[in-house]
C-alpha cells in the first residue's frame, strides 16, 4: 500500500476529472487531518460508509443512535464522492466528516491517533487489516455492521487467508444480514454476535420524489421499463435489442439509470449511435415528455425514488454481466417490481427472497429479460400483483436498524464508553 501512494494520487487526479468531489481534502486520504480540530470533551461515534449505498444504509443507523445516545456526535468516514455528498445531508452540529485514509500503517495511526473514536462501525464490507491492526493497538474496538460477504468474496479472501483471517478476527464483533452471510464471516475467523437482517429494509424512499415519480407516470400514453444502475456492457446489450425491435420500440418508453454518473456523457453518445434520440433527466423541467419516441437517460444522483415510481419495470443491472448484480430493496420499498438476470451473487440472499415473494422475477438472459418485462409492463392485473407483492416483501423485513442500534449501545455499555 506504501509503494502504490503515487498511483493512488494519479488515480484520484484522473476520477476527479469527471467527478469534482474526488478533489476534495485529498490529504486526508493520506491521514493528513490537522485542519479539523476535534474537540476533547467530544464522544465520537464513527461510522465508515464507503458509497452510496452504505452511506443511505448508514443513515437509518444513525437516526436511531440519535435516539439512544443524544450526547453521541458523529463522525462519518468515506471512500467514494458520491458518499460522502449523500452523508453531508447526515451531519447535525459538531458532526465531523473526512474521507478514511489509504490503508497504510502511518495514515491510519495519525486518523485514530487525530479523532480518537470511542467506536469504530464499518458497514458491510470494508474490513483493512491495516485499519483493523491500529485500532486494537489503539483500544478502539472496530465493528463491522449490516455485513455481507458473497461465495466468491470468500473464495477470494481465504486466497490471502495469512492477511485476511487476521483481519476478519481482529474485528470486536460482526453483525450479519443473514444466516448464510454469518456462516462465510465465522469462516474467515470473525466474532459474529448475531444475524440482524439488512439495514437497507429500514430506509424510506422520498415520499415527495415518489409523489413525482407516479405522477408523471400517470401523464405518459405508454407504460416506462427502467434499466436501474446499468453497467458497462449492458446498456450497449440493450440497445442493440431494442435496435432489432424498433418497429414496436414504441409500445415501451424506456429510461436508462447508469450506475455511475462519470458515465452519464458516455451512455448518452452510446444511445444516439445505436440510433435513438435521447432525453436527459437533466433537461426535463415538469416532467418527461409525454409523447417522444426518444429514450430517456436518468443522469442525476439521488433520484432513484423518483425514477422508481416514473417506472412500471425495472430490469437490474449488474445482473445480466458477471458483476453480481446490485440491490433491489430500493425497488421493492417504491413497488417497482423487477427483473433480474442471472447474476446476482452480491445480493444472493435478497434477490431469493425477492422472487420468492413474487416481488421479482429472473431471466436467463437479457433478451428474455426484455420480453419479461415487456409482457409484465402489458399485463395491468400481473402488474398490479407483483407491484402489491413488492410491497408487501418490503415492509415484512424491516427492523435491522432497532435491532443493530441496540446492539450497539450494549457494546458501548459493556465497555464503559457508551455517552450519556
Amino acid at each position: 500500500m506504501w509503494l502504490a501512494q503515487p498511483l493512488l494520487r494519479r488515480k484520484l487526479l484522473h476520477r476527479s476529472a469527471l467527478e469534482p468531489g474526488y478533489q476534495q481534502a485529498v490529504a486526508e486520504r493520506f491521514g493528513s487531518y490537522a485542519q479539523i480540530p476535534v474537540q476533547t470533551h467530544q464522544t465520537l461515534v464513527w461510522i465508515h460508509a464507503v458509497s452510496l449505498g452504505e452511506t443511505r444504509a448508514a443513515a437509518v443507523l444513525i437516526a436511531r443512535l440519535r435516539e439512544r445516545l443524544p450526547a453521541m456526535r458523529l463522525l462519518l468516514t468515506h471512500g467514494t464522492a458520491t458518499g460522502r455528498a449523500e452523508g453531508a445531508k447526515l451531519l447535525q452540529t459538531d458532526d465531523l466528516q473526512v474521507w478514511l485514509p489509504w490503508d497504510t500503517r502511518g495514515a491510519v495511526q495519525r486518523f485514530l491517533s487525530h479523532f480518537k473514536p470511542r467506536i469504530g462501525i464499518l458497514m458491510e464490507t470494508e474490513v483493512w487489516p491495516n485499519l483493523v491492526s491500529a485500532c486494537q493497538r489503539s483500544g478502539v474496538p472496530l465493528v463491522l455492521a449490516n455485513a455481507r460477504l458473497s461465495e466468491a468474496s470468500l473464495q477470494r479472501a481465504l486466497k490471502l487467508a495469512w492477511l485476511a483471517r487476521p483481519a476478519y478476527r481482529g474485528l470486536a464483533a460482526v453483525w450479519a444480514q443473514t444466516a448464510d452471510d454469518a456462516a462465510r464471516l465465522t469462516t474467515l475467523g470473525a466474532k459474529v454476535q448475531g444475524v440482524l437482517g439488512n439495514l437497507k429494509f429500514d430506509a424510506k424512499p422520498s415520499t415527495g420524489q415518489l409523489a413525482s415519480g407516479r405522477a408523471w407516470r400517470s401523464r405518459l400514453m405508454r407504460p416506462v421499463v427502467m434499466f436501474a444502475s446499468s453497467r458497462a456492457g449492458e446498456e450497449a446489450s440493450l440497445l442493440q435489442i431494442l435496435a432489432s425491435l424498433k418497429s414496436t420500440a414504441h409500445d415501451l418508453q424506456w429510461l436508462i439509470v447508469p450506475r455511475h454518473p462519470q458515465r452519464f456523457d458516455a451512455v448518452a453518445a452510446l444511445i444516439e449511435a445505436h440510433g435513438f434520440g435521447v432525453s436527459r433527466r437533466s433537461d426535463w423541467i415538469d416532467g418527461p415528455p409525454v409523447a417522444s419516441g426518444d429514450i430517456w437517460l436518468g443522469d442525476s444522483l439521488g433520484e432513484m425514488a423518483l425514477y422508481y415510481g416514473l417506472a412500471d419495470v425495472a430490469l437490474l443491472g449488474g445482473s445480466f454481466e458477471p458483476l453480481g448484480g446490485q440491490n433491489l430493496i430500493e425497488a421493492a420499498a417504491c413497488a417497482c417490481p423487477v427483473v433480474m438476470g442471472p447474476h446476482t451473487f452480491n445480493f444472493m440472499a435478497v434477490a431469493e427472497l425477492a422472487q420468492a415473494a413474487g416481488a421479482a422475477q429472473r431471466a436467463a438472459t437479457l433478451p428474455a429479460a426484455v420480453a419479461a418485462a415487456t409482457l409484465l409492463a402489458h399485463n395491468d392485473l400481473q402488474l398490479e400483483a407483483a407491484r402489491q407483492a413488492a410491497t408487501v416483501f418490503a415492509n415484512t423485513q424491516q427492523g435491522a436498524a432497532e435491532r443493530l442500534a441496540w446492539s450497539l449501545v450494549q457494546l458501548l455499555a459493556d465497555q464503559g464508553s457508551a455517552p450519556s
